[in-house]
């Protein structure tokens, strides 16, 4: 049917679902009326990087208004900025696999709550490229751990569940194709890596702590290259495994930096 899929069966003897971290409510908002023709969300990590996002689209769009002023919708809340333009919702989420996971999860009733159908999320932002040029823009097929396995690992309770990380292929292909309409982007399609640190995680020299040598480093490169990955970051597996088991048609795009 197209609607975003909750699976937990406790929401249903709940009086009210508070999405304390939105700061959002089933009783507080009308959330079919805010939210129930969102088409598109885009989620990156930093709030101002979203709301200027929010901005452009406002203008795209052709909205009326110059999209200046546009209202951050979680303002009572210093966790997440989200804004829309027309049937696109723009979200920040923050740095790393715990934060992205926590909007996420709140996202996701928010659009099942407000009975949104055929929902694409994107998520944008920027990442460190691996044997590319610098500015090229990675369209993640699939993402993997840091064992360049399609996979994410949680521990729920005591047991370790252990989650796909597929992602929409048809999608992948279109934004594709859509790239070549914009010359200034080299645009490919890879893997993406996603680390649970920046520093060690990702094979960096110059955090408080380092624990391998810069040999050991470009070996392990050298073979998550072979692996087909081409970007590092810290959120794709997490994204990946909760838009794919709740029914939303979900891609990491990602800029290259030095």
């Amino acid at each position: 049917s197209g609607l975003v899929l909750v699976k937990n069966p406790h929401l249903d003897l709940m009086e009210e679902d508070i999405l304390y971290h939105l700061d959002l409510g089933t009783k507080t908002h009308n959330l079919p009326a805010m939210f129930g023709d969102i088409k598109f969300v885009c989620v990156g990590g930093s709030p101002n990087r979203m709301r200027a996002f929010a901005q452009f689209m406002h203008r795209e769009l052709g909205l009326a208004g110059d999209g200046e002023d546009v209202a951050d919708i979680c303002a009572g809340s210093d966790r997440y900025a989200m804004y829309r333009a027309g049937p696109v919702l723009s979200i920040s989420h923050g740095m790393g696999i715990p934060s992205i996971s926590i909007m996420l999860h709140e996202l996701i009733k928010l659009l099942h709550h407000a009975k949104c159908r055929d929902v694409t999320i994107i998520r944008i932002g920027t990442s460190g490229g691996l044997g590319i040029e610098a500015g090229s823009v990675v369209i993640t097929d699939t993402a993997v751990d840091s064992s360049f396995q399609p996979r994410f690992e949680q521990v729920v309770l005591d047991d370790v569940v252990v989650r796909s990380t597929e992602l929409d292929k048809d999608l992948a292909e279109e934004l594709l194709a859509c790239s070549r309409e914009i010359p200034d982007f080299p645009t490919l399609i890879g893997h993406t890596m996603c680390t649970y640190d920046f520093y060690e995680g990702q094979g960096r020299l110059d955090g408080a702590l380092c624990s391998f040598s810069n040999e050991k480093k470009l070996e392990y490169l050298r073979r998550a290259y072979d692996a087909g990955v081409r970007n590092i970051e810290m959120e794709s597996t997490a994204f990946a495994a909760l838009c794919g088991l709740c029914g939303l048609k979900g891609k990491s795009c990602r800029f290259h930096l030095l």
